[in-house]
């Protein structure tokens, strides 16, 4: 019997149809048109002359692989239609924007412009015209589909007997599916071309999160870390950290400034942390406690905590006293993306108690990650645990589009400080 391992989320069922051809081929054009009325007060693009061609070229494979990507970044937990749809824009007009300067095309500034805004408001028009379906699927209790019930725009069909329902996928958890007649119904619905879904992959679909609870051995099935996307993510945390010094060393200095000023003591703060691999380095951040804060050993801290300083408690509600973690980033001890490092001391402690803790350190820790993004700090062993399950989805749906989906959301998080202790 096999159990497919779909994309996560189940709204990624859905394929391109006739409509959809025709409704982006149509969004080609009216980009184009756009762009060209917004940079050049006309909308013959084609007469302007040839330098321009390689520029409108480079804008419709742009809207092509916008259109993918988004559905693939829609197909990732707690994603709405137009983040998906922003994230996929943006990406491809900076990969644009970055390809004309370097191979130094011609371009317009603001047909590129005009064009990518329409692109946006043409994708994400059509994206609210398809709203999502409610997928009716049927649930084999057991294990972890037992936790499915109620997650979701799913209309669940809970079988209590194997009996046939018309549905798009049948659900269960083949580690707690033994039983003969169970075993023979998902046959003959698999013989009815109704697809059969792991109910690991449809929980982390959903949640955006792996189950410690059940099935431990699951998190490891089928899952592999990309051979080549490390490396890529590599070259993107060095561009990146480069290209945003001339922003991010004024303000470096600034809080710099601040910090002396406010209280006493060293301006950066240096701790032992765990990284790749499970090997240590030393992480530096800007200094947001008193200088005796840990003289009665480490702990974590707490909301309102009387340990931080008045510019500590801004830095960290912003997370700004992460900046210097640049110098992490350079050195290869950590990426600008991933789960955060831990003190050694902790990891090793939660190492004993958590599943699957270990599994974190696959990657390369980061400023920010999936787990910052949705839940936050942790502060003792169950909020770690809670926190690790975001991780392991982390690492298991590691890519680019995941990537830039954290960039995007983490970006509303330092606007709302959500998380912050």
């Amino acid at each position: 019997m096999q159990v497919l391992m779909p994309s996560p989320a189940p709204r990624a069922f859905r394929s391109f149809t006739a409509s959809d051809l025709l409704w982006h081929g149509v969004g080609i054009v009216v980009c184009l048109l756009a762009g060209s009325l917004l940079g050049w007060y006309s909308h013959r693009f084609w007469i302007i002359g040839a330098d321009s061609y390689g520029m409108v070229g480079l804008i419709v494979l742009s809207y092509i692989g916008s259109v993918l990507s988004s559905r693939r970044v829609l197909s990732f937990a707690k994603t709405d239609l137009l983040t998906a749809a922003f994230v996929s824009i943006l990406f491809w007009f900076l990969l644009t924007s970055a390809v004309l300067v370097l191979s130094k095309w011609y371009f317009s500034r603001t047909y590129l412009l005009g064009a990518f805004m329409v692109a946006f408001l043409w994708q994400a028009l059509q994206l609210w015209l398809q709203k999502p379906n409610r997928y009716r699927l049927a649930l084999i209790p057991g294990g972890l589909a037992d936790a499915l019930p109620g997650l979701g725009n799913i209309d669940w069909q809970i079988l209590d007997t194997p009996r046939f329902v018309q549905v798009e996928a049948v659900v269960m958890d083949p580690y707690h599916t033994s039983d003969p007649q169970w075993l023979r119904f998902v046959a003959e619905q698999s013989l009815r071309g109704i697809p059969l879904l792991h109910a690991a992959a449809v929980y982390e679909g959903l949640t955006g999160r792996v189950s410690l609870e059940h099935h431990s051995e699951a998190f490891l099935e089928g899952w592999r870390l990309p051979a080549l996307y490390p490396h890529i993510k590599r070259s993107i945390d060095i561009c990146a950290v480069l290209l945003s010094l001339p922003l991010s060393l004024p303000l470096m200095l600034l809080v710099a400034l601040l910090i002396h000023l406010d209280s006493k003591g060293p301006v950066l703060f240096w701790q032992e942390r765990v990284g790749q691999g499970g090997t240590s380095f030393r992480m530096v951040k800007f200094r947001t406690m008193r200088v005796d804060a840990e003289k009665e050993g480490s702990r974590f801290a707490q909301s309102n905590d009387d340990r931080i300083t008045r510019v500590g408690r801004i830095l960290r509600k912003f997370r700004l006293d992460e900046l210097p973690q640049f110098w992490n980033v350079l050195r290869g001890e950590m990426s600008i993306i991933g789960p955060r490092p831990e003190q050694a001391g902790f990891a090793e402690q939660f190492s004993k108690q958590i599943p699957l803790y270990p599994y974190r350190h696959i990657v390369k820790p980061g400023l920010t990650g999936w787990a910052q993004v949705h839940h936050g700090y942790a502060a003792g062993a169950d909020e770690t645990a809670e926190k690790l399950t975001y991780d392991l989805y982390y690492v298991k749906h590691l890519s680019l589009w995941l990537d830039m989906l954290i960039v995007f959301k983490t970006l509303k998080t330092i606007f709302t400080g959500f998380g912050a202790r």
